[in-house]
C-alpha cells in the first residue's frame, strides 16, 4: 500500500465548556513534560496548544456521537493533494 500525504484545513466551532476542558488538559500535560503529547510541539504557545487539542477532540469523534453532531462542529474544510 503506497501512503500519501494530502494537507486539509479545517474550520471548526467549539463551546466555552469545549474551551475550558481543552485548557485544562493541557494545563495537566504541563506537569508531564515527557508524555507523548508534547511531541512536534515545540515553540507553541498556550492559545495554539489548547485550539489544537479541542480540533484533535473533534477530528477523532470524542465529540461527534453522530454524523449529526460532527457537523455542527466541522463547518468546512478545504483539502490539496500536494503537502
Amino acid at each position: 500500500m503506497e501512503t500519501q500525504k494530502v494537507k486539509t484545513c479545517f474550520t471548526i466551532v467549539f463551546t466555552d465548556d469545549q474551551y475550558d476542558h481543552a485548557k485544562s488538559y493541557v494545563q495537566d500535560m504541563k506537569s508531564h513534560p515527557k508524555r507523548v503529547f508534547w511531541q512536534g510541539k515545540e515553540g507553541k504557545n498556550e492559545e495554539e496548544l489548547v485550539v489544537e487539542q479541542i480540533a484533535h477532540r473533534i477530528l477523532s469523534g470524542f465529540y461527534n456521537n453522530d454524523a449529526l453532531q460532527a457537523a455542527k462542529h466541522i463547518i468546512r474544510m478545504d483539502s490539496m493533494t500536494t503537502a
